[in-house]
């Protein structure tokens, strides 16, 4: 009987024991190994400024254009609320849909001209005064000087009422009253800087396209740089051997031109040499003029072969401009392009949007039939850089064909684009680059908000950090008039939003199914949770058994 009694305490304090050590084994396995594991496996999420990016999208822009007025003597009108000098703000809503608020302000000063000012109106010809009062105006970038003079002035020629110069001023005949003067104001300074269209077509991507105009599609879209390819097409190089000078017509022609558009974005520009590349169309032989000609609905129809040979948008990070040269072959020579109308286009060339442009160089017929082939051709350089330079100024959308008939434009000179000009750019990249990073932004925060795996790292929030507070920076610097630095401000938030959405470590966790979770978890915990369950399920069966046992009484 003692012997017995003892096995069995024995038995007892040995169940005891195990049930102690698989209670031990579960509560360190909950306590610790759980949270560890919850710890240790857990995906890195750094915290983003969603309500700020949220709010991004509505913000109201304000452009506010600082600009002087000042009258010679004897063009001051009658109807003048108050003596000169004196200020006035004119505002005026750019309607673009229902969350994106965008208003022009113009703040004028009013004043009358200097004795400086007045020797330089003095000038035998609105050039000449041009040049003369560019020293004496504000030269910042987005800032207006308006001129008004007499009406009986000779500065500006017969039938024209407003002479706008190369810098950021420009020369207005008075007539009239003061309506009448400040509508004309008003036509100017839109030139000058920015008007509803324009700035409509930087934010096209919100505008609904019922309220967009034809072209506002067309011109080329804000980026942090452009890459400028020249290519020579000799479809027939056993005929010709083409000559062109494109390293010195780029340094004599481009180079000036670049060197100003260089605030806007950086240029790279590069030139190649095609054998056997022929348009993609076939032209049409007329008889009458004994030439080939293409049509104007056939051109769409030249740039996807033509452009299956290029090859350099595909390694390039920035939009590709090319602008071919294209010397036909001798079977279809002379070749010449018309217009929808049907009539030759004079510079026997064409554009297309967002692409670049073609040009045709006929090669003159040798005066001997029996001439040795190939012919020696030598490109004149300077004709051709004239027509690809015009290009280059539609594709970033600064025509001159729209300009009222009673309004002289000066010719910009080597520079390519006038002052006012490269300001008109920088309003409408600056507001575009705001848009885009808005619209960056928020699409990274959806996607982020949407997929929990993704790891969210501290370089990455501390570029949409940036980037939010360089948007912010931008609309105030547009609200203050300061052009310049709301423009470094919008490109500074463009780089940082395209950092951050594309960076690499953004795609690590993003397709990490369930399933593939319980493909790598389950074979780590099952053999070490199996056993724990087992036995508390036994020791939970056994405290029921137990409870259900009498009492012995003695």
């Amino acid at each position: 009987m003692v012997a017995a009694a003892a096995a069995m305490a024995a038995d007892e304090a040995e169940r005891a024991r195990g049930r102690r050590a698989a209670l031990s084994f579960a509560t360190i396995a909950v306590v610790l190994g759980l949270p560890l594991w919850w710890k240790t496996t857990e995906t890195y999420r750094a915290a983003l400024p969603y309500a700020d990016i949220d709010g991004l999208s509505q913000q109201p822009v304000q452009l506010v254009v600082p600009m002087a007025v000042i009258f010679a003597p004897g063009s001051v009108p009658g109807d003048l609320p108050r003596p000169l000098p004196f200020r006035d703000v004119q505002e005026m809503e750019i309607s673009v849909n229902l969350r994106t608020s965008v208003t022009s302000r113009y703040e004028m000063h009013y004043r009358s001209t200097t004795a400086r000012e007045e020797a330089a109106l003095a000038a035998a010809t609105a050039r000449e005064a041009d040049a003369a009062l560019y020293p004496l105006q504000d030269t910042t970038l987005g800032s207006l000087t308006m001129y008004v003079v007499p009406e009986t002035s000779s500065l500006l020629p017969q039938g024209i009422n407003v002479y706008v110069g190369k810098h950021r001023s420009a020369l207005v005949r008075a007539g009239g009253g003061l309506a009448a003067l400040q509508a004309q104001l008003r036509e100017v300074t839109q030139l000058m800087s920015f008007t509803a269209s324009s700035i409509a077509a930087a934010l096209s991507d919100r505008v609904p396209d019922g309220q967009l105009g034809p072209d506002a599609r067309r011109n080329l879209k804000s980026s942090l740089g452009y890459e400028i390819t020249f290519s020579l097409l000799n479809p027939d190089p056993k005929s010709h051997t083409v000559d062109w000078d494109i390293e010195g017509a780029v340094n004599r022609f481009v180079k000036p031109v670049l060197d100003k558009l260089s605030l806007v974005a950086n240029f790279s520009v590069d030139s190649q040499i095609l054998y056997y590349a022929v348009l993609g169309v076939t032209p049409r032989y007329d008889k009458e003029s004994s030439s080939f000609l293409l049509s104007a609905h056939s051109l769409p129809h030249v740039i996807n072969p033509v452009e299956a040979r290029l090859g350099s948008s595909a390694a390039s990070l920035y939009p590709v401009l090319n602008f071919l040269l294209y010397v036909p072959e001798r079977s279809h020579s002379p070749l010449y392009i018309q217009d929808k109308d049907g009539a030759p286009v004079s510079t026997n060339a064409f554009h297309s949007p967002r692409w670049g442009g073609i040009m045709v160089y006929n090669v003159e017929a040798p005066a001997s039939p029996q001439a040795s082939l190939p012919l020696h051709v030598d490109v004149d350089m300077a004709r051709v850089m004239e027509v690809f330079l015009a290009q280059l100024r539609l594709l970033f959308g600064l025509s001159r064909e729209e300009v009222p008939p009673e309004f002289l434009l000066e010719s910009p000179g080597n520079e390519g684009l006038a002052d006012w000009e490269l300001d008109h750019l920088l309003w409408a990249h600056t507001v575009e680059n705001i848009a885009t990073v808005s619209t960056t932004l928020t699409s990274l925060a959806q996607l982020l908000d949407k997929i929990g795996n993704i790891v969210i790292k501290d370089d990455v929030a501390s570029e949409v950090y940036r980037a939010v507070a360089s948007v912010q920076s931008a609309v105030t610097e547009l609200s203050l008039g300061h052009l310049l630095a709301a423009f470094q401000a919008s490109k500074e938030a463009v780089t940082c939003s395209e950092k951050a959405f594309f960076d690499p470590s953004l795609l690590h966790l993003l397709y990490f199914p369930d399933d593939q979770k319980f493909a790598i978890y389950i074979p780590l915990f099952l053999p070490m949770a199996v056993p724990i369950l087992l036995s508390l399920a036994k020791i939970v069966r056994e405290t029921r058994l137990r409870k259900k046992e009498p009492t012995k009484m003695d």
